[in-house]
């Protein structure tokens, strides 16, 4: 017994130790979905879409605010249907897209106006989002982000700020609200 155990203890370490890590996709068609969907959340923030944005986030998403608090979709809704937050506009900039076969991360940013409990908290936000296909449909399961600081978005412009994100020229149109609020 203890001379067929060592050989496979020996192949099982060794497969683990070989194994290359997956490579992402260049399927288009999944890139192209997954920059819509996240297309469609801003859309979704704008108009207030519940439904939508229910359909776009996964029953069991959540995200970590950067107190430490832990939000989920319940809580996400919640914040959209009290008007506490209120994303009025966004521009978004290039989305990169990595696909690993049924999982994805997509990340870029943002520049956007926005109302939080009667406060401007307009600006610029950078995201990442980790995506699953569950049942052929595209649904956000994690993400972060975290708001531009000006000073950063002066530095890597040269000095000077004219209101964009300067070298973080990527954008979304999420804004990460409920990591930018806390």
């Amino acid at each position: 017994m203890k001379t067929l155990l060592a050989p496979i203890l020996f192949i099982l370490s060794t497969g683990t130790v070989l194994a290359a890590p997956p490579q992402p996709s260049n399927d288009p068609s999944a890139v192209k979905a997954i920059k819509q969907l996240e297309q469609d959340m801003g859309d979704a923030m704008i108009r207030g879409d519940r439904a939508k944005l229910s359909e776009i986030y996964a029953d069991d998403f959540v995200t970590v605010g950067s107190s430490g608090k832990v939000f989920t979709k319940k809580d996400l809704l919640a914040d959209l249907e009290s008007a506490h937050n209120k994303l009025e506009s966004f521009e978004n900039g290039p989305i990169d897209v990595q696909v690993f076969g049924n999982v994805a991360v997509a990340h870029g940013g943002v520049s956007e106006k926005r109302l939080r409990a009667g406060k401007d908290v307009s600006g610029d936000y950078v995201w990442m989002d980790l995506l699953e296909n569950r049942n052929g449909k595209w649904v956000v399961v994690r993400t972060a982000g975290a708001k531009v600081a000006k000073q950063v978005t002066e530095q890597t412009s040269g000095g000077e700020s004219d209101g964009t994100s300067g070298g973080c020229s990527q954008r979304h149109p999420k804004g990460h609200f409920l990591l930018a609020r806390i």
